[in-house]
């Protein structure tokens, strides 16, 4: 098969191929940005293969990094770019299910292919727009299978992550997983718990943000396979809720959005300590758990300004869209309404700070102070109060005669 036009990503890359192959060696285009140029989806990274070795590739070349090269993996700075050149190898045997013990270059583009997960993976694209397919990958993208290269469980005992993105990929691409390769999978999904949890939440958060999420986690369930992450022992029944409560056209506009439906659904009893078991960052722990906290409060009908005001009106949107995908009735005009009526935005607005109540009230810091700062904050939002020094000034000596 041949593209009647190279895209423009593998054209700004030609220079690059075009330099190696001049100087006497193989080079292609290889792995996901071949298949989703065939595919007709967006290209983000270029790869090449080539059986130049390392240090070959960094005489021809002025600016490179060392990225991976005791893998074979040099980086090539291009025009502003950045491509990553790998030489033909094949891996000895994998010492943790992630990583091989040792690479061995080669001269054959063949080799290098079959050591790849998938077949749709496991294409080349050369110079000229033909595409070098070894293993039925074609057939495979044209008939949205997705199929393990060679000996299915051979690919994923060497590489248990590779299970997670078979799911992965059958979420983003809507691919049926081939029998034989989805029966390999769950048969060595007891390997995850040898791959990182980092790695593991990578490959769970992109199928969760995946156009055919559903599809990704039926797999994931139907093969067992959430037996063996973080904190879903024994959910299965709360899992497959998740994928019945929301309408099939859904999809998460962001991890926070599809991390905090996940906790909604399985109701762990430590809503944190669930997130910390997946190593996410702390910022990205708040976010979630107020959106848990938002769509909470949503259910028992409560809406107002100070609940706008206390979350903010993006994560209350956010968490409004949970409930219109579930059917449930929403209010998105009256969020944004309440937000616009808001006197201010942050405490920082307020007119007044414990400096000035100090110094011209001559208050005394502590908690008292905090209190009425935070009673004065809540009154300027509820639109009880002016936020102006004066009428604050006035509150407080109204309200806490004896403060001094």
């Amino acid at each position: 098969m041949k593209l009647n036009a190279l895209p423009s990503e593998f054209q700004e890359a030609l220079p690059i191929l075009n330099k190696i192959k001049r100087d006497g060696h193989q080079a292609y285009f290889v792995g996901g940005s071949v298949r989703d140029a065939l595919l007709g989806r967006p290209i983000h990274d270029v790869d090449i293969a080539t059986d130049a070795y390392p240090q070959e590739i960094k005489q021809l070349f002025p600016r490179t990094a060392d990225i991976g090269i005791e893998h074979g993996t040099v980086l090539v700075l291009h025009k502003g770019a950045e491509y990553e050149v790998t030489t033909f190898r094949t891996e000895e045997a994998y010492v943790d299910y992630r990583r091989p013990s040792s690479v061995s270059f080669v001269r054959s583009l063949a080799e290098d292919l079959r050591r790849r997960d998938f077949t749709i993976n496991a294409l080349a694209l050369d110079e000229e727009g033909e595409v070098i397919d070894h293993f039925a990958g074609l057939s495979d993208l044209k008939h949205g299978k997705l199929r393990a290269v060679g000996e299915p469980s051979e690919r994923f005992s060497e590489d248990a992550l590779r299970i997670m993105r078979g799911f992965r990929f059958a979420a983003s691409l809507n691919f049926q997983l081939e029998p034989a390769t989805f029966t390999a999978m769950a048969a060595c999904s007891p390997l995850l718990e040898n791959i990182s949890v980092e790695r593991l939440f990578v490959e769970c958060d992109k199928l969760f943000l995946s156009p055919y999420w559903k599809q990704g986690l039926k797999a994931l369930i139907d093969s067992g396979a959430f037996t063996y992450l973080p904190g879903l022992q024994g959910k299965e029944k709360e899992l497959l809720k998740l994928r019945e409560e929301l309408s099939d056209s859904f999809v998460f506009v962001s991890s926070e959005q599809a991390w905090a439906f996940l906790i909604l659904m399985i109701k762990p009893a430590d809503s944190r300590q669930f997130l910390r078991l997946w190593k996410v960052s702390n910022q990205f722990q708040k976010t979630v758990l107020k959106l848990t906290a938002i769509y909470n409060l949503r259910g028992q009908g409560q809406l107002d300004k100070k609940m706008v005001y206390d979350y903010g009106r993006n994560l209350l949107l956010i968490a409004e869209g949970l409930r219109e995908a579930q059917g449930l009735s929403v209010s998105f005009a009256q969020i944004e309404e309440l937000y616009q009526e808001l006197p201010i935005y942050s405490k920082r607005e307020v007119a007044v700070n414990g400096k000035i109540l100090i110094k011209e009230l001559g208050l005394k810091p502590g908690p008292a102070l905090g209190l009425i700062l935070d009673n004065v904050e809540g009154a300027v939002v509820a639109g009880q109060l002016d936020n102006t020094k004066s009428a604050i000034f006035s509150y407080i000596a109204a309200h806490y005669p004896d403060i001094r």
